[in-house]
């Protein structure tokens, strides 16, 4: 089924639309829920509700062409995940690293390219809650400083703390990986 026609199925409470919506999507949903819970039994449970609320939100949908179904998807997912973020206050538990350094040196773009996807993953699934929960909104869901701090109820400034942090740790398990695999 086309996106138009099987948003319009899934709004009429087809279970056969239902069934071809979730086999369609439940795998780049899963990657959504990885990147934000961390572990895979907390991002199946995320899955899980989001597509309880995706079937029984589609009367809020507005088909806007192709591509649309998807990003709308994806947006209720980001959602459900902040909100068990925030429910679980795992953006002010405190990650036990090393102190890191002021300064961190960014990888080269040829190095990170070099790495598997599914490595670079898990190096972000990795990162502690805070961390990976504003790297996550600021390099995929294009937010920004402000709008992470709202979303999280945390300040501007330990939302732009949290992402050099993020990007600190990145940058030191992508050059390890070079070092032992490159």
């Amino acid at each position: 089924m086309e996106e138009l026609e099987l948003s319009e199925q899934c709004r009429q409470g087809n279970n056969r639309a239902r069934k071809e919506l979730y086999e369609q999507y439940a795998g780049r949903m899963l990657g959504i829920c990885l990147r934000y819970a961390g572990d895979r039994d907390t991002a199946q449970d995320l899955l899980h509700d989001s597509f309880i609320k995706i079937f029984d939100s589609f009367d809020k949908f507005t088909w806007r062409g192709e591509g649309s179904l998807r990003a709308w998807m994806e947006r209720v997912v980001v959602n459900i995940a902040l909100q068990y973020l925030r429910k679980n206050d795992v953006i002010n538990q405190a990650a036990s690293l090393e102190e890191l350094s002021e300064e961190y040196e960014e990888p080269d773009a040829s190095d990170v390219e070099a790495i598997p996807q599914k490595v670079l993953m898990q190096f972000i699934e990795e990162l502690p809650a805070g961390y990976r929960t504003v790297f996550n909104l600021y390099t995929f869901e294009d937010k920004s400083h402000k709008e992470i701090a709202q979303v999280l109820g945390i300040n501007e400034k330990s939302s732009a703390s949290q992402l050099f942090r993020a990007k600190t740790v990145l940058a030191k398990r992508v050059k390890e990986w070079i070092m032992n695999n490159g």
